[in-house]
């Protein structure tokens, strides 16, 4: 039932989509305690409270959109997008030396991954949804697009370093929280975030560059605009300092368009089997 509603939704134009996002926005903070606190408080400490409201309406049209990231015609993606500082990305792959794209949650995120995909071979790391009926839905969708999707384990580490090493693209959130083992603290916006150290392993172990992305949601339906920005940021150190680096780097993209961050997820919390931030350091101090 939910696969055949998301096709039924994936029909209508975006800014219908969107129209009806909005007053989705309005209505989930409305009715979610937690939400709405959760939004907040993760705004406040990016200093963008006053955005609240913008904030509300772009998630809303980000949950309203998905139908037709995931079960739209590839042609019709793409003509919804103008890609910014392309030749960028494009030199990257042309080297043939692989390219990590990192991607944080950030204005259309799901569609950031397969717009890339209908020019380039990509393997993104996948990380099945909490919820079984959501599993068919994503993997169809998110394949269809010829995105490869490695699991989010060992063998899907191996899989998108072979993919590098054949010097193709690679796909990963780095803002999203990793499970025991996989990351470390490291300060987001000024407080403690388990992060993932995946991305700077790989990039040590092949050399691949780092290119960041994000697709911006246009006003009134419009489309969007996915813009290419190269790493800057050093990751020398340890693996502490090398995802603080990331961090960092997310931080400034967001801060281009604030409002269009996904606030209301869970950004801080404490993967079960990890030691908080506390315990972490004074077991480095020991």
């Amino acid at each position: 039932m939910l696969i055949r509603l998301f096709r039924f939704l994936s029909v209508f134009p975006l800014p219908v989509l969107h129209f009806v996002g909005v007053i989705l926005g309005y209505v989930v903070y409305a009715l979610s305690p937690t939400y709405r606190k959760r939004m907040r408080s993760n705004m406040a400490l990016a200093s963008c409270e006053e955005q609240v409201g913008v904030a509300l309406r772009e998630a809303g049209k980000n949950i309203m959109e998905l139908p037709l990231i995931w079960l739209g015609k590839p042609e019709r993606l793409a003509a919804k997008v103008r890609l910014e500082n392309w030749e960028i990305a494009q030199a990257a792959i042309d080297a043939k030396k692989g390219v990590i794209f990192l991607t944080p949650h950030l204005g259309c995120f799901e569609l950031s991954g397969k717009s890339i995909a209908l020019r380039t071979k990509m393997t993104v790391l996948y990380r099945q949804p909490k919820k079984d009926a959501l599993k068919p839905l994503l993997e169809d969708a998110r394949a269809s697009s010829g995105m490869l999707l490695a699991p989010a384990n060992l063998s899907g580490v191996r899989a998108l370093a072979k993919a590098l090493k054949k010097g193709e693209a690679i796909g990963l959130l780095p803002d999203q929280v990793p499970q025991e083992g996989e990351g470390v603290w490291a300060d987001f916006f000024g407080k403690p975030a388990y992060t993932m150290t995946l991305s700077a392993k790989l990039a040590a172990m092949t050399g691949a560059p780092i290119i960041l992305t994000y697709a911006e949601r246009l006003p009134f339906g419009r489309g969007f605009v996915q813009r290419f920005v190269p790493f800057t940021e050093s990751l020398d150190g340890d693996a502490a300092q090398q995802a603080r680096a990331i961090n960092q780097a997310m931080e400034k993209l967001i801060a281009k368009v604030p409002s269009q961050y996904f606030w209301s997820y869970h950004r801080y919390k404490k993967p079960d089997g990890v030691s908080g931030p506390e315990e972490t350091q004074s077991q480095e101090n020991a």
